[in-house]
């Protein structure tokens, strides 16, 4: 099935949803890269539709983003879940603007963004039921190893290079304090309504080092290095070690080289309407920078 029609199939899923009171009309949403998304207003109210079964070469477990949802939601930073079945989550629609990589590195929203960040590390898992995910990136990137050889890509000659540098990383990273982390913190998972910011899209979610999620919002939108470091700062009050920023560095180029490795997936897996292979070349670039400050910080 090709990819207009996979949305079309969508999307007549979503219209014969039994808890809409009357016919509705699902609008596509733009910017998903993972699922097919729709807006749908039903007696005044609208609510957005997330399509998607398991990607399991990506390690998503729907069960697991449910459980998350419900969990942020709880902890009052993420929309309610309406309503979920196989393959479909609806949860209510947040009026209000979704975050640029501009706004993540505006000095004005760097405390409500550590806020946010915090809470979820410290309150989604008061809340979390059911079995637990465990998201640790070097396990992801060594098992996108396999799963790149197994389906031949095209970067197979750079990829054992790849996975030695992660070792590098994960060493430099070194033992770990335990949170509950989205693991996805692209600016556009952030909402502003005027009031308050919103964190969406739990698919990622899972146990992990804090400092995943820190390096992951300095990284995915490019926060200069008196920001990242201002992040961490705020984040765990008080000055920042010599030894805690190499390891955040460390992490921070280990979520871009997650983020290369999930495009050199995608490239391979995906159906979805993407140019992943100019994805996967804008982050390897970035990688390759982010591993070349943190050679260059443990020679100092």
């Amino acid at each position: 099935m090709g990819v207009e029609a996979e949305q079309m199939a969508a999307l007549a899923e979503v219209a014969r949803l039994p808890i809409w009171f009357g016919k509705v009309d699902p609008k596509p949403l733009a910017g998903g890269i993972t699922n097919h998304n729709f807006l749908v207003e039903d007696r005044g109210r609208r609510y957005v539709v997330r399509t998607g079964h398991d990607i399991l070469v990506h390690g998503v477990v729907r069960t697991n983003e449910l459980a998350a949802s419900r969990a942020a939601h709880a902890a009052g930073i993420a929309p309610r879940v309406v309503h979920a079945a196989p393959g479909l989550l609806v949860l209510d629609f947040i009026e209000g603007r979704t975050f640029t990589p501009a706004d993540v590195r505006n000095p004005g929203n760097l405390e409500r963004l550590v806020d946010i960040v915090r809470r979820c590390h410290r309150d989604v898992p008061q809340h979390l039921r059911g079995a637990a995910a465990m998201f640790w990136v070097f396990h992801v990137l060594r098992d996108y190893g396999h799963t790149l050889a197994e389906g031949g890509s095209r970067h197979m000659p750079i990829v054992p290079d790849l996975l030695a540098r992660a070792g590098v990383l994960e060493k430099a990273v070194g033992p770990i304090d335990v949170v509950f982390g989205h693991n996805d913190l692209l600016a556009a998972n952030f909402m502003d309504d005027g009031k308050r910011l919103w964190l969406l899209d739990w698919e990622y979610s899972g146990f992990n080092s804090p400092l995943f999620d820190l390096g992951g919002l300095a990284s995915n939108s490019e926060l200069p290095p008196d920001a990242a470091l201002r992040v961490l700062e705020l984040y765990f009050e008080r000055p920042v070690t010599d030894e805690l920023k190499r390891r955040a560095a460390a992490m921070t180029a280990a979520s871009l080289l997650r983020e290369t490795m999930w495009s050199m997936v995608s490239e391979i897996h995906s159906k979805l309407d993407f140019d992943y292979g100019a994805y996967t070349a804008e982050n390897l670039a970035r990688f390759e920078k982010a591993y070349a400050e943190l050679m260059a910080m443990e020679r100092a």
